[in-house]
């Protein structure tokens, strides 16, 4: 298989060949699929990337309801598009019970939980806006309690979250976060009406196909496997999932499959001859939603040592997932880059040394972003200047 075409097929697929520029939030999402959401700054790079959008436009669109956090595919949160509400709520149903059997591991039945849901909901309602987990405690008594010890041990400590979990799931209520800011983990809740689900007449495998159905949209040529995964669905459910989309062989024998509309354009699509730059997150769709870092690389990179999350080296043709944001041409990962908060510039370095004034440019685009929009660039909740300085010293002794 042509490694460079397909590459740069997956970057024009994702809209970040500039096909996207000034587009809208909700169009890119559509698009280039849902952005992971853990806190960090993933979206808003999924964003700025492709259409260049300002942070406050992107927030404007959350306020609006154009995107939203939800809890989608494998009972992950995600930043979706309107269109899309239902369906990942839908996607995210069979994944929703995790908190509840540990619940109920701790003494807690369902009957006490379905009680402290009708109390969550009458205190939203009453109160005509958002409230945090403290503001729903205080309103809802009694029905929240805590589980003591030894729900500290199994990270629950009350039952609130439980509740919450399965009313987001439903599409009873919908999380705000507090500063209106998608890098945040600070929630406030409320009401969502209309229920997105309400006119959602899709049975559990017709969801599931459609799922399907955008995930090879978006990164495409992809396997049955990279699919399963990102599903969250066992194998034989993923087998059913795509089985009704007619998926073809990007080229006889391979395990790389397209929608069959797509493959007169995969045939006649050529990569672009000149370098194509842009700088995304760890998490960009274009790597997290396959989890393939090696088919982002020319072979000759594979087995370069790059710093990890715990603090050693490994191959980074060997890991699953990216071990800092990432420097792409025309899709294939030629570096990576973190942002150094007490500099308030962006530490970088390509694999073999490259630089020139379109990634210059592509650099200083980014960080001038990061510093002046976002005021840093964390890749999940917990990361934070502190933990990725070892990072940050590894790039700048490849340089």
């Amino acid at each position: 298989m042509d490694e460079a075409k397909l590459r740069a097929w997956w970057w024009h697929r994702q809209g970040l060949d500039g096909s996207l520029r000034g587009a809208s939030p909700a169009d890119v999402l559509a698009r280039s699929g849902w952005a992971r959401s853990v806190g960090g700054v993933g979206p808003y790079l999924t964003l700025f990337a492709r259409a260049g959008t300002a942070r406050a436009d992107a927030d404007a669109a959350a306020a609006a309801q154009q995107i939203h956090e939800l809890p989608s595919a494998r009972g992950c949160t995600y930043v979706l598009p309107a269109q899309d509400f239902a369906l990942g709520l839908a996607v995210g149903d069979g994944f929703r019970d995790a908190e509840m059997r540990t619940a109920e591991k701790l003494g807690v039945t369902r009957e006490e939980i379905d009680a402290l849901c009708d109390a969550v909901v009458g205190a939203l309602e009453k109160s005509g806006g958002p409230l945090d987990p403290d503001g729903l405690r205080a309103a809802t008594g009694d029905r929240s309690r805590s589980l003591g010890e030894a729900g500290k041990k199994k990270g629950l400590t009350t039952t609130l979250p439980v509740a919450l979990g399965r009313l987001q799931a439903q599409g009873e209520i919908r999380r705000v976060p507090v500063n209106g800011r998608l890098d945040n983990q600070r929630y406030a809740y409320v009401r969502w009406s209309p229920n997105p689900l309400a006119s959602h007449a899709l049975s559990a495998a017709e969801a599931r196909t459609e799922l399907a159905r955008r995930y090879f949209a978006w990164v495409g040529p992809a396997t049955a496997g990279e699919f399963q995964f990102f599903s969250g669905l066992g194998v034989k459910a993923a087998k059913e999932a795509v089985a009704p989309l007619g998926l073809v062989p990007v080229e006889s024998g391979s395990d790389r499959l397209l929608l069959p509309q797509d493959v007169s354009a995969w045939r006649a699509f050529e990569a672009p001859a000149t370098p194509q730059y842009a700088l995304v997150s760890s998490l960009d769709a274009i790597s997290a939603a396959r989890r393939d870092v090696a088919s982002l690389l020319d072979a000759g990179d594979r087995e370069r040592d790059v710093l990890v999350d715990d603090g050693k080296e490994r191959a980074i043709g060997a890991i699953s997932d990216l071990p800092s944001h990432a420097i792409l041409d025309r899709g294939r990962l030629i570096g990576l880059w973190e942002f150094d908060a007490d500099a308030g510039t962006i530490a970088w370095a390509t694999f073999d040394r490259r630089r020139d004034a379109a990634l210059e440019a592509a650099v200083a685009a980014t960080e001038a972003y990061v510093r002046d929009q976002l005021g840093d660039a964390r890749s999940f909740s917990l990361d934070s200047p502190r933990s990725r300085a070892p990072r940050v010293r590894a790039l700048r002794a490849m340089r």
